[in-house]
């Protein structure tokens, strides 16, 4: 089995912490997203992984240091890691058709900008599985239609009209993903786009006129980190299933003096608190210092230090200076706010 993992994009919605990282390697709970991802997945698949490709962006911005955690992550997984560089943002199809020289065999696709809780078996008579939740207000998503046998027979962008309320969450599985590149190659040299972009969707749909069994594979939790505010709240929700695991998320080098953890908390190596309270649900990265501070719901990175600050929805990058009294802010890199 492989994993195929498109994270080329920048992430503008999550600005400023995407100026200087990647979106899939912000840490959520402790841990970039798409190290979550990528682990999470080989948990359901319950199998080894024979490989997990990379599709990155500009090398001036997913560097070396990126390069380097990624085969990491593949390594821990016993896996051969592969790197491949979509030059142009032109589409899931075209990042997709980046890495086409591991696009062979038994594959998982996985856009890494979200997370996910599942546990359920894998249907192997199927061609593809595409990962689906149930969600409120099916006309903002992707969805999936299905007919009477539990098969999926079409997707539909962002239906104006109820077509079903399992919307697509950017994961699946393909029998043979080398049967998806010859039908991306086709939308390719064909110049078949959607707003100026080369698609997944249509290298799908050509397999399901061509016959082919797609069906849907539901999770039971699904988290967005598409901005500050949904990233805060996935961060909270799976600070909430480490915990009911029995991770251990507090790190034995944490300072504490007058200082108050609230679990479920993250708090990462040689982490500082003084006459403060964490929590509950917050992240703090290594080397952190927080004083005279109350912080909740928040997510803080590494090598800050946060002094007389009361937060609450807060995200705050690396290298950053606070001291004030502000709330609900998102502050990047480097920041100092005095």
């Amino acid at each position: 089995m492989k994993i195929i993992v498109p994270m080329a994009g920048r992430g503008s919605r999550l600005r400023p912490h995407t100026l200087t990282i990647p979106k899939p390697l912000i840490p959520v709970a402790g841990k970039p997203i798409v190290h979550r991802l990528v682990e999470d997945i080989a948990k359901v698949l319950g199998e080894p992984i024979e490989e997990v490709a990379f599709i990155l962006g500009d090398p001036a911005f997913f560097g070396d240091d990126v390069v380097e955690s990624l085969m990491d992550l593949a390594e821990s997984l016993g896996a051969k890691g592969s790197i491949y560089r979509q030059d142009q943002p032109l589409g899931t199809g075209h990042a997709i058709m980046s890495a086409k020289e591991s696009l062979n065999g038994p594959a998982v696709i996985a856009y890494a900008d979200t997370l996910i809780r599942a546990d359920f078996d894998l249907d192997r008579t199927a061609d593809s599985v595409i990962w689906v939740k149930q969600v409120e207000h099916p006309e903002a998503y992707g969805v999936v239609q299905l007919n009477t046998s539990n098969e999926i027979v079409e997707l539909v962008e962002k239906p104006k009209e109820f077509v079903s309320d399992l919307a697509v969450i950017g994961i699946y599985y393909f029998k043979d993903v080398g049967v998806l590149k010859n039908e991306l190659q086709h939308v390719l040299e064909n110049n078949i786009t959607h707003g100026g972009e080369y698609q997944i969707n249509d290298g799908i749909k050509r397999m399901m006129e061509k016959g082919m069994k797609f069906v849907p594979g539901k999770v039971d939790e699904w988290m967005d980190c598409g901005n500050k505010n949904v990233t805060v709240e996935t961060n909270q929700r799976m600070l909430g299933f480490l915990e009911n695991e029995g991770e251990n998320l507090i790190a034995n080098s944490v300072q504490q003096e007058n200082a108050n953890i609230i679990e479920p908390c993250f708090i990462g190596e040689n982490v500082v608190l003084k006459n403060t309270t964490v929590g509950p649900y917050v992240s703090v990265g290594s080397n952190t210092v927080l004083e005279n501070s109350t912080i909740k719901n928040s997510l803080i990175q590494s090598n800050s230090k946060i002094s007389n600050a009361n937060l609450d929805n807060a995200m705050i990058g690396n290298f950053v200076v606070y001291d004030g009294n502000f709330e609900s802010i998102s502050i990047g890199d480097y920041s100092v706010l005095e």
